[in-house]
């Protein structure tokens, strides 16, 4: 199973990243530390599959280390 973007903000957010903008349908979120920010995409409340684990890596986060909700 894969994350929505909600979920994807949420665990963004747990692990200190703060959304700093909008731009259109991604969200920007940017952590003291790392050099680029991480877009997430929001279209509605669909799975964003192999998207999701690859923009929890860019943050810095392992997914397989998460829990499940």
């Amino acid at each position: 199973m894969g994350y929505t973007a909600k979920q994807i903000m949420k665990i963004l957010k747990a692990n200190g990243w703060k959304k700093v903008r909008i731009e259109s349908s991604h969200h920007i979120f940017e952590k003291r530390g790392f050099d680029r920010p991480v877009p997430v995409p929001l279209h509605g409340n669909k799975d964003l599959g192999i998207f999701g684990n690859k923009i929890l890596k860019e943050a810095g986060i392992n997914p397989k280390t998460l829990k499940e909700e």
